[in-house]
């Protein structure tokens, strides 16, 4: 099982925000692994896996954590496995040299885990700390980013700015769309018997790439 990160609109898939800014030129591309990890689950990699990204933006990529640390997500170990999947996504990005900022939403507030800098490579300890209970602030998660990432965007234009959203999707209401964000993914960690469907329609309406953590997490 490798469970990989899968942003939605680097070089050939994805949202408004990829395809209104697509130009006739074609940019080199290199291969992006975490993407491709995801295509192909946990088969033999081959040929058509292969998913790409443009080299041409050098001003770098920002992924900015949205997690739910909410009571239900304590249930069934779910934020146990995105705290799993947040430390095998902190390595990766490493790698890739792009850069992190992380946000925690639970009972009645949004905290900052990590305000945006470049990944580093040992994390264990603060996201094993992460803590969990009480109600779902998704607005308050939301409005945090857009500060945050509003600085972001004033401080670096050129930067490209990824949402993610890790949550099992039992907020009240379903926000816009955050306003600086290039792409957004909600990983939904919904495993109830009766589903609500909220992180779903929640994707449909920002115009989202919707992933179940499920499939991240190599499970049925």
């Amino acid at each position: 099982m490798s469970p990989g990160l899968a942003p939605g609109v680097h070089a050939q898939t994805g949202g408004r925000q990829g395809r209104s800014r697509a130009s006739g030129a074609t940019p080199s591309r290199s291969i992006h692994w975490p993407r491709t990890l995801l295509r192909k689950a946990n088969a033999a990699l081959r040929l058509e896996h292969l998913c790409f990204r443009p080299r041409a933006d050098q001003h770098g990529v920002l992924h900015c954590l949205l997690l739910d640390c909410s009571g239900s997500m304590l249930k069934q170990r779910n934020l146990a496995l995105a705290k799993g999947l947040l430390l095998h996504w902190t390595a990766q990005l490493y790698r890739q040299r792009d850069e992190l900022a992380v946000i925690a939403f639970a009972g009645d507030q949004a905290r900052l885990l990590q305000a945006p800098r470049k990944a580093v490579a040992f994390n264990e300890v603060w996201i094993s700390a992460i803590a969990g209970g009480g109600g779902t602030p998704l607005d308050a998660g939301l409005q945090l980013a857009e500060q945050l990432l509003g600085k972001v965007r004033r401080r670096s234009p050129g930067k490209r700015i990824g949402l993610w959203l890790l949550s099992d999707g039992r907020f009240s209401q379903l926000p816009p769309r955050p306003a600086h964000a290039d792409f957004c993914v909600v990983v939904d960690f919904e495993r109830a018997a009766l589903p609500l469907g909220r992180a779903a329609r929640l994707a449909r309406l920002w115009d989202a790439e919707h992933v179940a953590a499920a499939e991240l997490l190599g499970r049925s």
